[in-house]
């Protein structure tokens, strides 16, 4: 009889444990581990039937000796792991997520009624706080508008978290004053790995999926209450221009009928060589030209598109982190110094994208590794996650904000 022992708590022998793995596979060969391993026992050989009935089937027999399977290949062979301990996920407080919730609201309140203000310069800052004041239900639609967004992103994530048995915490809004949107974003936390891929990239998948749902019509609707105007900024004065997406530029051309910013000239460029110039540079800037005038619900709208771009990014645990590691598994890792090239090239003309670099070098490895990576993803989720890459693509602005 082979006791395993780690940290002084024992588990069930070798002895015990191998014949409730023969259940679900074939044994080609026994390893126990050691100090230096993770796992107890580590079993190579085949799978009987389906991965994930399997892997179902191994876990619930193990629950109560308090041991956690993993399943991995193993070249031409499947490998279960044993490791000690299970996932016991702690009650989380949802007082703090509703604090968190609205104290962002306020925020974005804020930021709302500075954007949609259009009232003479304050003379002082006490002049400027009571026009602030006086202003702050201006900025309820792009409060409202963004928040609807990203509440729909967050709880698409919490909901097929929950769809799958697997423990995920309520969203934590992120409060960020003075800024542009007002917010950070939001995020919720796995409390568990999840079981397999198909899982991973539901998960994964559905925040992005239905924030587009919502952030859509959002700027369809801001866009229909835009207007279009000259770009010519007073003498001295500075403007500010939002960057485009494909997905944008479509926008602005199914409301206005016109690709916008519109220059006044061309140059001697052909009009596709400009755009493209022009998509991934913003300049030369279109002084002269025209370019919608964004209504805040508009804005609203772009900042959702903006915030699932960045989501989207394939990296660490990103959304799109999790859509390329299901599809590619441990091959994933490979993408991250082209993602952090890519990144430092664009900095060049939005220096936000080095601080997007930098946080992609620290934790752009890092991925959400499930239980169980026999599983495959099946055909329909296969198109799903090249849906996910599709609309990463499409909502991907290379230039976000430019100042002038």
């Amino acid at each position: 009889m082979n006791t395993l022992l780690v940290e002084n708590k024992q588990f069930a022998d070798i002895d015990t444990l191998t014949p409730i793995v023969n259940r679900v596979m074939r044994i080609d060969d026994v390893t126990a581990g050691d100090t230096k391993n993770k796992y107890l026992v580590r079993y190579r050989g085949q799978i009987y039937g389906e991965p994930d009935q399997a892997y179902d089937q191994l876990a619930q027999n193990l629950r109560s000796l308090e041991i956690t399977p993993l399943f991995r290949k193993d070249h031409d062979q499947h490998a279960v792991l044993l490791l000690p301990g299970i996932v016991r996920p702690k009650p989380g407080n949802p007082v703090i997520n509703l604090v968190l919730i609205l104290l962002t609201m306020g925020s974005m309140v804020f930021a709302g009624a500075i954007s949609a203000y259009s009232g003479p310069a304050p003379e002082d800052m006490l002049s400027f706080w009571r026009s602030l004041l006086r202003s702050l239900p201006s900025g309820i639609p792009f409060a409202a508008s963004l928040l609807a967004i990203l509440a729909t992103h967050e709880f698409g994530h919490y909901l097929a978290g929950r769809f799958h048995n697997t423990h995920v915490t309520l969203p934590y809004f992120i409060p960020f004053p003075f800024s542009p949107f007002g917010t950070m974003g939001a995020f919720i936390q796995l409390k568990e790995p999840p079981k397999n891929k198909r899982i991973l990239l539901d998960i994964g998948l559905a925040g992005p999926l239905a924030g587009l749902v919502v952030a859509i019509p959002i700027l369809l609707l801001g866009l229909s209450l835009s207007e279009i105007q000259a770009i010519q900024p007073a003498p001295g004065q500075g403007f500010q221009l939002e960057g485009n997406s494909i997905l944008y530029l479509l926008a602005k051309f199914v409301v206005f009928g016109r690709l916008l910013p519109e220059p006044a000239s061309y140059g001697n460029l052909p009009a596709a060589i400009y755009w493209l110039r022009y998509f991934f540079t913003s300049s030369p800037l279109p002084i002269g030209g025209n370019d919608v005038i964004i209504h805040p619900v508009a804005w609203a709208g772009w900042a959702g598109l903006l915030v699932t771009a960045l989501n989207l990014i394939p990296a660490g645990q990103l959304d799109g982190g999790h859509i390329m590691y299901t599809l590619l598994g441990d091959r994933a890792r490979k993408l991250w110094p082209f993602i952090l090239v890519g990144l430092a090239l664009l900095g060049i003309v939005w220096s936000g994208w080095w601080i997007w670099a930098m946080l992609i070098f620290f934790l752009g490895r890092i991925f959400a590794e499930p239980l169980d990576q026999i599983t495959p993803l099946d055909p329909q989720r296969k198109r799903l996650a090249v849906l996910g890459i599709i609309v990463f693509f499409l909502v991907f602005i290379p230039v976000p904000l430019i100042m002038y």
